[in-house]
C-alpha cells in the first residue's frame, strides 16, 4: 500500500531564542506544495532567499548544523528538522525573520506540538522512500565514531554514546520506528558538559543559554564560588549538582536523556538527505560533523543508483524499426564495415541502434587476439552509421543520399568492449537539421555502462547521377 506525502494544514509560527546568536527569532512553518521537501526562508533578508534543507548546503558543524545557500544561513537546523521527520511531514516552507532556529528548551517537543496542533493533510502524490539496499559503513577512528546504516522496511535508530565521563557514562537510546518518535525521543534536551559551558560564555558563544535549555554534565569538581558566580551569570537564586551528576536547574525527563538527545540530533541531521528512509541506523558515539558526512555518503549512493535508473533498458529481442536488410537498404556499408545490426528506436529527433559484437569480427584476428577489444574507431563507426540512419530518415529517397560526417568532437572511450558485449547506440539532434547537416549527441551502452560518447556533425548529399 502506498504511503502518501503531507504537509501541514495551516501556517504557525514559534518564537524563542537562538542559543548561540541570542537573537529573537519567529518561525513559521508553512504548507508546502508535493515534492517541495524542507525549505528554509530568510524572511528578514532582501529577496526572501530560500535554503534548501540539502546536506549539500551544510556549512558549519561545529555548534550544531548550519546550512547556507543563496546568500543566505540558517543556524542549528537539526532540532526543527527532527520534528518533521518524527512526525513524517514531508512538505514545509519554514519563514525565519533571523539566523538561527530558536532553541526553546533544548529539544524538538515545542515544535512538534505546535505541528500536531496546525494539523496535517495528506497530498495527492506517493511519499517515495529511500530502501536502504546494503550496509553502508562510515567511522572516524580517531573520535572512535561508527556509524552504519542497514536494510529495514521501516525507520529504526539505535545509538550509543560514550563520553569517558564517569558521570555520564555509556548510555544507550533507541526506537524501532519512527512513530515512537513523538513520545520517546521528541522532548529530551541537548546536554553538554560543565567545562564546556565555561569555554563558551567566556568566548560569548552561548548568547541565548539561560539554564532552562540544556542539561549540564558536572564533569569536575565545583566550589560553591563558581556555583556562586553561574548562578548570578544565568540570573538564577543559586545552583547545586544534583545526585544525578547535573546541575540542578532542571531535572532529567529520561535516565538516558542524552543519548536519546543525540538520537533526535542524528534524526534531523540524516534528514539532509533529502528523502526519507527505510533502514535501521546504528551509531557509536555520533556528532553533527559525523551525521552530516554520514548523510552525504547515502546521498552520493542515491545519486549513482537514480543515474542508473534513468538508464533506459533495450530488449534486443523486441521487433525492430529496421533489421539488418532494411539498414543495409538505406546505408552503402556492408561487412566488415557494417557496424549496426538493428534499429530499435526512430523518432524524428532521436535514434537507437544496436550492435552485436562477436569473436567472428575481422578485426579481432590483428586487434590484440590474445586479449581482444573492440576498437574505439570502430565504435565511433557504429554511431556514426546509427546517427546517419536519423539524418536519412529526413529525406523520402534515403538510398539516394549519402551521410558524410563533417566533425567528431568531445570522444571519449570509457570502458573497453569485447566479444560477447552488445553495444546500444544512443543518437540525439541537438538542433533542428538545416540545410542537410546535423548536430548530434551520441552515446553507447554496454548494459548500464556508458562506454563511449561523442558529438557529431553530419551532412546528408545527394548520389551523382539521382538527381532529378
Amino acid at each position: 500500500m502506498n504511503v502518501k506525502q503531507r504537509t501541514i494544514k495551516t501556517p504557525v509560527s514559534v518564537s524563542g531564542t537562538g542559543l548561540h546568536t541570542g537573537q529573537r527569532v519567529t518561525m513559521t512553518f508553512n504548507p508546502a506544495p508535493e515534492n517541495h521537501g524542507y525549505k528554509f526562508r530568510r524572511v528578514d533578508m532582501p529577496g526572501s532567499p530560500i535554503i534548501d534543507a540539502d546536506v549539500d548546503n551544510v556549512t558549519d558543524t561545529s555548534r550544531g548544523t548550519t546550512i547556507s545557500q543563496n546568500g543566505a544561513t540558517v543556524n542549528t537546523v537539526e532540532h526543527v528538522l527532527a520534528a518533521l521527520v518524527g512526525l513524517e511531514v514531508d512538505n514545509v516552507l519554514i519563514d525565519m525573520d533571523g539566523p538561527e532556529t530558536p532553541i526553546m528548551d533544548g529539544s524538538s517537543i515545542q515544535f512538534v506540538d505546535v505541528i500536531l496542533e496546525t494539523g496535517l493533510v495528506e497530498q495527492e502524490a506517493d511519499r517515495e522512500y529511500y530502501h536502504i539496499p546494503y550496509n553502508i559503513h562510515y567511522s572516524e577512528p580517531d573520535r572512535k565514531v561508527e556509524m552504519v546504516a542497514m536494510p529495514l522496511d521501516d525507520y529504526r535508530f539505535t545509538c550509543m554514546v560514550d563520553y569517558n565521563s564517569q558521570v555520564l557514562g555509556s548510555q544507550h537510546a533507541s526506537i524501532s520506528t519512527i512513530s515512537e518518535f513523538k513520545k520517546e525521543i521528541a522532548s529530551c534536551r541537548t546536554f553538554c558538559f560543565l567545562h564546556e559551558l565555561e569555554m563558551l560564555v567566556k568566548h560569548d558563544l552561548i548568547k541565548g543559554g539561560d539554564l532552562n535549555n540544556a542539561i549540564v554534565v558536572v564533569d569536575k569538581e565545583v566550589d560553591e564560588e563558581e556555583l556562586a558566580h553561574l548562578a548570578k551569570l544565568f540570573n538564577r537564586k543559586d545552583i547545586n549538582v544534583a545526585p544525578q551528576g547535573i546541575l540542578n536547574n532542571i531535572e532529567l525527563r529520561h535516565q538516558n536523556e542524552p543519548a536519546r538527545h543525540k538520537l533526535l540530533d542524528m534524526i534531523g541531521d540524516l534528514a539532509l538527505v533529502g528523502v526519507p528512509l527505510k533502514g535501521h541506523i546504528m551509531a557509536a558515539r555520533p556528532g553533527h560533523a559525523a551525521n552530516v558526512a554520514f548523510a552525504k555518503k547515502i546521498k552520493t549512493l542515491i545519486k549513482k543508483e537514480k543515474s542508473r535508473k534513468q538508464v533506459k533498458v533495450y530488449d534486443p529481442n523486441a521487433k525492430p524499426v529496421f533489421d539488418t536488410v532494411e539498414i543495409m537498404g538505406m546505408l552503402p556499408h556492408r561487412q566488415p564495415f557494417l557496424m549496426i545490426d538493428k534499429i530499435l528506436e526512430l523518432t524524428k529527433s532521436h535514434v537507437v541502434g544496436m550492435k552485436n559484437v562477436t569473436i567472428n569480427e575481422e578485426f579481432f584476428k590483428g586487434h590484440f587476439p590474445g586479449a581482444p577489444i573492440f576498437p574505439g574507431v570502430l565504435q565511433i563507426e557504429g554511431m556514426v552509421q546509427t546517427g546517419g540512419i536519423l539524418v536519412l530518415n529526413t529525406v523520402p529517397d534515403p538510398e539516394n543520399y549519402l551521410t558524410l560526417f563533417l566533425k567528431i568532437e568531445n570522444a571519449r572511450f570509457k570502458s573497453k568492449v569485447v566479444p560477447g558485449d552488445t553495444i546500444i547506440y544512443i543518437c540525439d539532434l541537438l538542433a533542428p537539421i538545416r540545410r542537410g547537416i546535423a548536430t548530434m549527441k551520441g552515446v553507447g551502452m554496454v548494459g548500464d555502462r556508458v562506454v563511449v560518447e561523442a558529438e557529431l556533425m553530419a551532412q546528408i548529399v545527394k548520389v551523382k547521377g539521382t538527381e532529378a
